[in-house]
């Protein structure tokens, strides 16, 4: 591999560490058969502006709350899998002579790549997976090369190093979630043919990728989430960021907050599915999909799956990895079923140590 980052093997257990804009996510699974267990999970929700759009901007203050989450989940893992931002990443299917060893293979990519990668290569990490024989040309194998820019990368190792915390893995976080997608699909019935769009409305990203037989055929990533209730909660009752944070989770604010404040934020994450799905559908060949998974911090928001598939017409469920999951005596299993629709990532970083 060329840097070793988004392929490397997880031999043995690792953490699944979660790096969003809102906050860090790490859960610990452990396998028995084809049977998973949580093993530890916690949540811990980051100061504003450390991390803005998916960019650690703050790495020492990203560091300590890796710790702190560590700490408190009390696993005894020091191992990681991480993950850049889609947004962040560049592929490209390559045609390369089939019967070439990594290292020729290596050689060659490098050689090739400043053709498609559109920064200096010193500023970038890059990795290749062999995807299998061209089917109309024996004689060549397809090949996918990755790209991201090296300063992703980097922060989010340096942030676990400062947390005491090996980073063995940094993956992408589309093939993270395409992962946590293999548990949720046994679930919901899905076949080679359905077409599964999961949206994942983070706290100031919202998230389309579009899954067809096990494979991510689309993603896209919007400037809209949950952060967006928040400010309005603060602008309208006058209460500073954590205090509308607070409230939002546990209630409590004046009777026109359901009216006023809360139906127009549905109605704003409604258009936001629609149109993400409209721009799907004009840049692939698809014109529909079967079902809609919704994920995130704001997909659990009471009723908000049964409107978007009352008003997109589509079926439409929460995520829940964990559903047909044990759990350790350790873990708060009502809690993890309330978190369960913003841990995809997390939880698809967790399953890399089963590879």
């Amino acid at each position: 591999m060329l840097d070793g980052l988004f392929g490397g093997q997880g031999s043995r257990s690792l953490l699944g560490i979660d790096i969003s804009s809102s906050a860090v996510k790490l859960l610990e699974l452990s396998r028995n058969g084809d049977k998973y267990r949580v093993e530890s999970y916690a949540v811990m929700s980051l100061p504003a502006h450390s991390v803005v759009e998916k960019n650690i901007a703050e790495v020492e203050v990203v560091g300590e709350v890796v710790r702190a989450v560590h700490s408190r989940s009390k696993s005894k893992l020091k191992r990681a899998a991480v993950a850049v931002p889609g947004s962040a990443v560049i592929t490209k299917t390559l045609h390369m002579p089939a019967g070439m060893n990594d290292n020729a293979l290596e050689t060659q990519i490098s050689l090739e790549a400043d053709q498609y990668i559109p920064y200096p290569l010193d500023e970038v990490a890059l990795d290749f997976e062999v995807m299998g024989e061209l089917e109309d040309s024996p004689d060549e194998v397809e090949v996918m090369l990755v790209a991201c820019r090296r300063d992703n990368v980097d922060t989010r190792i340096e942030a676990l190093d400062i947390a005491g915390i090996d980073p063995k893995v940094v993956d992408v976080e589309a093939y993270a979630v395409e992962r946590s997608f293999e548990l949720i699909s046994q679930q919901i019935g899905c076949d080679e043919n359905t077409v599964v769009a999961i949206v994942d409305v983070g706290a100031s990203m919202t998230s389309l990728t579009v899954v067809v037989a096990g494979e991510t055929v689309y993603t896209r990533d919007q400037m809209f989430g949950g952060r967006q209730l928040t400010e309005e909660i603060q602008r309208r009752y006058g209460l500073t960021a954590e205090e509308a944070g607070l409230a939002k989770k546990q209630g409590g604010l004046s009777d026109d907050y359901d009216s006023e404040v809360l139906a127009p934020f549905r109605e704003a994450v409604i258009q936001q599915v629609s149109r993400s799905l409209q721009f799907f559908y004009s840049a692939s060949q698809y014109s529909h999909v079967d079902i809609i998974v919704l994920a995130g911090g704001v997909a659990a928001m009471q009723g908000l799956a049964e409107l978007v598939e009352e008003r997109v017409e589509v079926s439409t469920v929460i995520a829940n990895p964990f559903a047909s999951m044990s759990v350790a005596p350790g873990v708060d299993a009502m809690k993890l079923t309330s978190d369960a629709p913003a841990m995809l990532i997390a939880c698809g970083l967790a399953l890399r140590s089963f590879d």
